[in-house]
């Protein structure tokens, strides 16, 4: 008996200490088992709770397979103020999904807010109109930058 128990207590103490080694347990995940739409969605969760770094991490993981995160990638560095990441993404976006008439807006809405590329920042809002007529945003965002134009 006594040989057992012995090593029923080296194991407990080896365990006890491993335990007390380590602050927390560490989980590895060898697979992600996340599809791009949920990663997308939990970047819009991440994003609306004002969590901009964790919402760029999903909306990386989505644009691997979805390239409209890279319009959301681009709304997340605009917000973060930075801007030259902003345009690259919004050009990304308009490279890979050529009829996704936000980016065109969005990216003439940054270049509307800076004061700069006005020429191409009306371009790109009529652009956005061609594809969604009607669009009440994208009116404004037109109007706004040929008044600046003036």
């Amino acid at each position: 008996m006594r040989p057992r128990w012995r090593v029923l207590r080296t194991l407990l103490f080896l365990s006890v200490s491993l335990f007390t080694a380590c602050s927390f347990p560490r989980i590895v995940i060898l697979q992600d088992s996340l599809s791009s739409e949920e990663h997308l969605n939990l970047g819009v969760a991440y994003e609306r709770r004002g969590e901009l770094d964790e919402a760029l991490s999903e909306y990386r993981k989505a644009s691997a397979k979805l390239p409209r995160a890279l319009l959301y990638m681009g709304n997340v560095f605009f917000q973060k103020g930075e801007y030259h990441e902003s345009e690259r993404c919004y050009r990304e976006a308009m490279t890979a999904l050529p009829d996704l008439a936000e980016a065109y807006n969005n990216l003439a809405w940054l270049y509307y807010t800076q004061g700069r590329r006005l020429d191409e920042a009306e371009a790109l809002s009529v652009r956005s109109l061609e594809l969604e007529p009607g669009n009440e945003v994208f009116q404004d965002t037109l109007l706004k930058v040929r008044q600046r134009r003036k």
